[in-house]
């Protein structure tokens, strides 16, 4: 009976490794999902900004319908940036985020996963715009710089055993104010209101990164079912993608090559 007794502990103690590991199998292949998603959100994204950029400018006179600078401009290209269509293109993209935010946990896995899609292709439509704006080169410098940095802190945020929901008020109260200052500067085109925008921009998204792969690391430990779970990892991806998104933008505004 003693000897039973002393080789409990090291069945509880292996029992409890056995769930340790199946746990942390489980949460990384969650986290994979939710990184998945993002990098094809991502993917779609470029894609449909690439693509919308081509069909936009022409090197042909006789096809321009306008010019933005020293770029011709398709019709298409017009319709996109010079034309009132201009800022349903610019403000799409955040009414599809707050309606995702709000419908997501009525919305079956499925039905988010194509929506969250549909809203990556919605921004590269609005992002499209970069390309006349900035060099080739330098969005795709910036976009490395941009994909090294969110590593960094991501990985800070999925490591660390520090809890950054302290940090997390200051966060959305800064996220707040860059969305209404970014909003205004629409109409003022202040160069120099712009320049704090995106120092500023560039501390709350990095923040924000760190913060919610710690969240979405968190939510995987309340245990749903395979559904919630599901829905729970395009929301993840979701989270990061804005992240992501918003950061390039802000480094781009600082360090991006204007065309000439």
């Amino acid at each position: 009976m003693s000897n039973w007794n002393r080789g409990a502990p090291e069945l509880n103690q292996g029992y409890a490794q056995t769930g340790t590991v199946e746990l942390d199998q489980g949460l990384r292949s969650y986290m994979l999902g939710v990184y998945n998603h993002m990098v094809v959100g991502l993917a779609i994204t470029g894609l449909v900004a690439l693509g919308t950029y081509m069909l936009s400018v022409t090197t042909d006179a006789s096809q321009a319908a306008a010019r933005a600078g020293n770029i011709m401009l398709t019709g298409v290209g017009y319709a996109l940036f010079a034309s009132p269509l201009k800022w349903v293109v610019i403000f799409a993209p955040l009414a599809f985020v707050f309606f995702l935010s709000a419908r997501m946990e009525r919305m079956q896995a499925s039905t988010a996963r194509g929506l969250f899609y549909a809203f990556a292709a919605v921004m590269g439509l609005s992002l499209s715009s970069i390309f006349l704006v900035y060099t080739h080169a330098s969005i795709a410098r910036v976009f490395f710089i941009t994909a090294a940095a969110f590593g960094g802190l991501s990985l800070y945020g999925y490591t660390t055993k520090r809890d950054l929901s302290a940090f997390g008020t200051f966060l959305v109260m800064g996220l707040i104010g860059v969305v209404i200052a970014s909003i205004v500067n629409l109409f003022l085109q202040s160069s120099a209101f712009q320049l704090a925008i995106s120092l500023v921009g560039v501390l709350v998204f990095s923040g924000l990164t760190a913060w919610d792969t710690q969240r979405i690391k968190e939510m995987y430990y309340e245990a749903d079912g395979y559904e919630t779970a599901a829905k729970k990892s395009i929301l993840g991806a979701l989270m990061l993608y804005l992240d992501f998104i918003n950061l390039f933008t802000m480094l781009l505004q600082l360090f991006g090559s204007r065309n000439d």
